[in-house]
């Protein structure tokens, strides 16, 4: 009896190991894919730890899909995001990066730039950004800093939140809730106003082609 239960536990720890064992590789392998690819435009892997599956497949098949220039590179430092802005939002843009709404403002105008994102994929951070918070615009020659004023969360029709405004802002759009099975219901809305006396002036890079055109 003593030896079979000896044999038992040794059995049971030699499985538990070897699922213990399971899970280290399985962790090692997810995490080697979380940082798997470099995107060509920012020359640096994307974070894919938060993404679904499904838009990991897609941002990866939109890169050989996709090669023109962005308009801008969108960075927010506290949650360690960035991410090529292009213009437009169709299902090609927004697996490549995020997109400048039609009929918003310009890249580098005044008003109300409004940018599009997946709640899946690029803009799932968005959860984490708080008022007060850093938004950068990285554009050829300038780097504009905004600060985070206001987060909303409001029905798909509400569109005044992309409204033309006095002061250079720039709005992000995203689906809510962010880990809604389906469609979402509602829109996050994050609503940041530029900081002039942050306004600094960068090389150009040859990357990043403004053009801010409506045309698609």
């Amino acid at each position: 009896m003593t030896v079979w239960v000896a044999a038992r536990l040794q059995r049971t720890i030699g499985s538990r190991a070897a699922v213990a064992e399971f899970k280290a590789e399985s962790a090692a392998a997810a995490s080697k894919k979380a940082f798997a690819s470099a995107d060509p435009v920012l020359g640096v892997p994307v974070d894919f730890r938060l993404w679904s599956a499904k838009r990991i497949s897609a941002y990866e098949d939109s890169l050989t899909k996709k090669t023109d220039a962005p308009l801008a590179i969108l960075r927010i430092p506290k949650v360690n995001l960035e991410v090529p802005i292009f213009n437009d939002t169709d299902d090609l843009t927004l697996n490549r990066g995020v997109g400048r709404i039609l009929g918003t403002a310009q890249v580098g105008a005044s008003g109300n730039l409004g940018i599009a994102g997946h709640r899946d994929g690029f803009f799932r951070d968005l959860q984490n950004i708080a008022p007060g918070d850093v938004l950068e615009l990285a554009r050829p020659g300038h780097l504009d800093r905004y600060f985070v004023s206001q987060i909303r969360i409001v029905k798909p029709e509400d569109t005044s939140v992309l409204n033309p405004t006095a002061v250079p802002t720039l709005t992000l759009v995203t689906c809510f809730p962010f880990y809604f099975v389906g469609h979402a219901p509602k829109r996050y809305i994050v609503t940041a106003q530029l900081d002039p006396a942050h306004e600094s002036y960068i090389p150009a890079r040859e990357d990043i082609n403004s053009t801010g055109s409506d045309k698609k």
